[in-house]
């Protein structure tokens, strides 16, 4: 009896033993995939900034997205990432205006991801020059499109937190229940709309919107999805 005792006991340490080694190596690995899902977050932000400063060095015009800060650094003296900042940090406040108490304090995390976002593209155009020659331009602006759409898939892929652009597209598309694939072309457009005007008001011409800005808009997404297929093949080994 004693005996039947202690191996009942013995079974159940060792069932304790398991559990905590579990527990152990569960939470190492959640601490892993946070980390990986944080580094893919970052890469993709960094890869976002040089992407836009790459379409934007081509003279072609900017991204979509970027184009409102783009035509106001063209004409004050502000930078174009600083101008980004105050931007995001306007969509950041509508947001807050449309979701009211549906807008959850984490979505506050994109104050910071907006103000790194900002530097990151001011450093990438000090770092880049301008191109001169028609091809080197237009090979400047495929490539940032590519950048653009690599950094976008990365982003999608950590879901750590979404730029303010993305978001206030959401954010329009719960109040509004519309689809977010054709409300962020209308805000895309928008935006593109709206930069063409200032630039006139400001400069009496189109300047800083352009078919690069059309390209943009067409091809980043586009990207992004071929990158997607391709990453899921390679995970499934097709």
């Amino acid at each position: 009896m004693q005996k039947s005792r202690q191996q009942n006991d013995e079974r159940i340490e060792n069932k304790q033993d398991v559990v905590k080694k579990r527990g152990f190596l569960y939470g190492e690995s959640n601490k892993k995939r946070n980390g990986e899902t944080h580094a893919d977050f970052l890469v993709g932000l960094v890869l976002n900034s040089l992407g836009v400063a790459l379409v934007t060095k081509a003279s072609f015009g900017t991204s979509p997205i970027s184009s409102i800060p783009y035509v106001l650094s063209l004409n004050f003296q502000d930078s174009l990432g600083m101008f980004t900042i105050f931007f995001s940090l306007l969509l950041i406040t509508l947001q807050i205006v449309l979701l009211r108490k549906n807008f959850r304090p984490a979505q506050l995390l994109q104050i910071p991801v907006s103000l790194l976002f900002g530097y990151l593209i001011d450093g990438a155009m000090l770092l880049l020059f301008s191109p001169q020659q028609y091809a080197a331009q237009l090979g400047c602006l495929l490539l940032g499109c590519v950048v653009l759409g690599a950094g976008v898939y990365l982003e999608v892929l950590a879901d750590v937190v979404m730029l303010p652009g993305e978001a206030f597209v959401r954010a329009v598309t719960v109040c509004a229940k519309t689809e977010f694939g054709k409300t962020k072309i209308a805000f895309d457009v928008s935006m593109t709309v709206i930069a063409g005007v200032l630039s006139f008001v400001f400069a009496a011409r189109l300047d800083g919107v352009g078919i690069g800005t059309m390209i943009a808009a067409a091809a980043v997404g586009w990207v992004a999805g071929i990158i997607a297929r391709f990453a899921a093949r390679v995970k499934t080994g097709a």
